[in-house]
């Protein structure tokens, strides 16, 4: 089975569950999400293909490693911004639109098929989202990453803690109905990171700013 083949039944086996707004919203998501701005801003400001530098990853912590701080803020926002952005439009078509339009940015971003269903690992498109789901959410999971990157200065540790509380954060301060959605984008999220999880038990987990080893 390709790659194309496995997007293709997760999004029928979503699509089963979710209805038809839901599966609109999901395609609708998922083409925003998509747009993978860290590679696109490193080609115009003269980096390159992003995906040969570091991690090879299109996300704001590999496009850090280049240098350039502001590059990197600008991705992060940018790619933010793609999850909000869904879930807002989402939201003026109902729960069911708006929450397919959650989980489609966030499998737009990890596997676009611009890309070859090769792209970045979610956690801004994330922490976007749940910004837009719920601000109070989506503030305390942000405030959590940031405690967690200053003191171990590791982007992918502080992203793993702060999505895993995102579902303790819904249900006591956001909607719990939205718990499950969440919960999934926490999973997501840590499957993505599979293999930063071997590097930090291995201690071997880069810092922020510090160029991944070969």
């Amino acid at each position: 089975m390709n790659e194309f083949t496995a997007i293709l039944r997760v999004f029928e086996q979503i699509a089963q569950h979710i209805g038809a707004d839901g599966t609109i919203g999901l395609l609708g998501g998922y083409l925003l999400g998509a747009m993978p701005f860290g590679l696109i801003l490193c080609y115009i400001f003269g980096y390159g293909d992003i995906r040969k530098i570091g991690s090879g990853n299109i996300g704001a912590t590999n496009v850090l490693r280049t240098g350039n701080k502001f590059l990197a803020l600008i991705t992060l926002i940018l790619d933010s911004s793609k999850g909000a952005i869904a879930v807002l439009i989402g939201w003026q078509f109902g729960p069911a639109f708006a929450f397919g339009a959650a989980l489609g940015s966030v499998l737009g971003h990890n596997f676009p098929i611009w890309l070859k269903f090769k792209g970045g690992k979610g956690v801004a498109t994330t922490l976007g989202v749940l910004l837009a789901l719920s601000w109070p959410v989506g503030l305390a999971a942000c405030v959590t990453w940031f405690v967690v990157a200053l003191i171990f200065r590791m982007s992918s540790l502080a992203a793993l803690i702060a999505l895993a509380a995102a579902p303790f954060y819904t249900l006591y301060i956001g909607e719990p109905k939205q718990v499950y959605l969440v919960a999934l984008l926490t999973v997501i999220a840590w499957l993505r990171h599979h293999q930063n999880i071997r590097r930090i038990l291995k201690g071997e987990e880069p810092k922020i700013g510090q160029k991944k080893k070969a």
